[in-house]
């Protein structure tokens, strides 16, 4: 699980740096489609999944990538780990860079893409599993929680408050649902079984 631990620890200390002790590490990272477009800053398509908004914004992301990444990363191993994490992260990106590219204020971050694309390859994989997010004391069914997150997206990206990019959910989630598609057909099949289907 070497993959999901470095994310981890690295996602959590740049974005702790960039709030408390020096803001430009946040500000240099940040996702700006008019500067991706004009000065060709792609790196920022992969910067922007390093830096949050605020702890309760990093919590909640690292609290959903340590429920999913580690498992499926046992799963699919380490180098299919880090591609599918990265296909989310900047798929998810570009897609909000293409969207706003004309919008010179416009700037978001977060890791939000790359775990969904995580998190719903992971459903595809372990459908039954379930997680516990205090204070609902009683296990939640992964699939029901990864719809709700959609939702919840969905309406977050019609305000359009913050800088968090909440497009990027449901890009991310296409990603990982493709990334399986792709690289692993068969599981779709395992999955159908699984869930009483006929194949």
């Amino acid at each position: 699980m070497i993959g999901a631990t470095a994310i981890f620890i690295a996602t959590i200390a740049i974005t702790l740096l960039g709030m408390y002790v020096s803001p430009a590490i946040t500000e240099r990272a940040l996702l700006r489609p008019y500067f991706v477009q004009r000065q060709h800053q792609y790196e920022r398509l992969i910067t922007c999944g390093f830096v949050h908004a605020d702890i309760p914004h990093l919590l909640f992301n690292m609290l959903t990538f340590y429920f999913f990444a580690f498992a499926i990363e046992r799963y699919i191993g380490t180098p299919r780990f880090l591609l599918l994490y990265f296909a989310g992260l900047i798929c998810s990106s570009a897609g909000t860079a293409f969207k706003h590219r004309n919008d010179p204020n416009y700037s978001s971050l977060g890791a939000s893409g790359a775990i969904l694309a995580v998190m719903f390859a992971a459903i595809v994989y372990f459908p039954h599993q379930s997680l516990i997010l205090l204070p609902i004391p009683i296990p939640i069914p992964a699939p029901l929680f990864a719809v709700g997150y959609l939702i919840y997206s969905y309406y977050s990206a019609r305000q359009s408050k913050g800088r968090v990019n909440h497009d990027a959910h449901i890009a991310g989630a296409i990603t990982g649902l493709l990334f399986v598609a792709v690289t692993d057909p068969f599981a779709y099949r395992e999955l159908a079984g699984m869930l009483g289907f006929a194949v």
